[in-house]
């Protein structure tokens, strides 16, 4: 530092301690600020206790279990190197969807010389049927992993939630849809991957997209101390350490998607729930399909039970359907019903 820079009388040190007193105390306002924007969610987390399952919550966790079982233990490993699995999986959702009394739609591909496919259902909206709500989930798994966690639990959510909708009349349209590829999101480009195709789609359709859930890897839960990590260290002095709670994971543009999901979860379900609406640096929030629709300019989230910062067969081979807490994945799916209707519903953000 240069000479004349440096204070020589006590009374421009204490000036300069003010200065620099002041400035510290407004850089410390503005990363709190930013961080409480972050961070701050409507509501409170479920904290107690779980009552025995209800009926209807019963009947959905041996559904649950049923569609696992069926994807990671019998077809097992599906993806572009297995592509008979992949297709045996895009066929039993197809027939799961007819089962329930839905028309079906295809959007067949082409992903490293094999035709794919991403299978979707629709719930005509009465009132906006331009605007749409996408509830997703890709179908494929990582490579050497049967995938059960990942995602046969979201694909499962899927089609159980098809099954609780089927009779409902919203008034913006509602998608569910299995993604076909999603494993290649980070892999290869955009042209292999299912939701790219479908969110484009879209776009060129002219159609609105209100808000999109990708929900990914929601079947694992643990009670136990320091069950749960985070990618960024700060995190862990903010969220639970234990890593027994449902996540809504979104970009800063999703924030208002992100707080009324979980501001409807929280009101309508007895389960712990945490979120997120953080900078697109943050690592790990756009590790999904989402990021499908983030490109297109729509809000879109993730709903995860956080994938390898809790589960301990992340794009493993011990990924098995045994690994599942299917009682716990059915207050999920449930609470996730009541979102979904509620995101349909909505007149207030038109």
């Amino acid at each position: 530092m240069l000479p004349y820079l440096i204070p020589h009388h006590w009374r421009e040190w204490k000036n300069l301690l003010l200065r620099w007193s002041v400035i510290l105390t407004v850089l410390l306002a503005v990363l709190l600020t930013g961080l409480f924007y972050v961070v701050h969610m409507p509501g409170v987390s479920y904290p107690g206790l779980f009552s025995p399952l209800t009926a209807e919550e019963s009947n959905i966790s041996v559904f649950l279990r049923r569609h696992v079982e069926k994807l990671a233990g019998e077809i097992g490993e599906r993806h572009i190197e297995r592509p008979e699995a992949l297709h045996h999986a895009a066929a039993y959702i197809e027939a799961t969807f007819k089962q329930f009394g839905y028309l079906v739609e295809r959007q067949s591909f082409l992903a490293a010389g094999q035709e794919v496919q991403n299978l979707w259902v629709k719930l005509p909206g009465s009132k906006f049927p331009q605007q749409t709500l996408i509830i997703g989930a890709h179908y494929d798994s990582a490579g050497n992993s049967p995938g059960a966690n990942d995602n046969a639990t979201g694909v499962a959510a899927v089609l159980e939630l098809a099954r609780l909708l089927v009779d409902y009349q919203p008034k913006r349209s509602i998608y569910l849809i299995a993604f076909v590829n999603e494993e290649l999101l980070f892999f290869k480009g955009a042209e292999e991957v299912g939701s790219h195709h479908f969110a484009l789609d879209l776009h060129t359709k002219g159609l609105s997209v209100y808000g999109m859930l990708s929900l990914e890897t929601i079947g694992y839960y643990s009670d136990a101390p320091d069950s749960q990590d985070y990618p960024i260290p700060l995190l862990k002095w903010i969220y639970p350490d234990t890593g027994n709670f449902i996540a809504f994971v979104g970009n800063m543009a999703s924030r208002r998607l992100v707080h009324q999901c979980i501001d409807n979860f929280r009101r309508y379900t007895v389960f712990p729930s945490e979120g997120i609406a953080a900078p697109e640096w943050f690592e790990g929030i756009e590790l999904s399909d989402h990021l499908s629709f983030w490109r297109q300019g729509w809000p879109a989230l993730m709903v995860t039970d956080t994938a390898p910062h809790r589960y301990p067969y992340y794009h493993d081979s011990q990924d098995l359907p045994n690994q599942v807490d299917y009682a716990k994945t059915a207050r999920v799916v449930l609470g996730l019903r009541q979102v979904i209707a509620a995101l349909a519903n909505d007149t207030e953000n038109n």
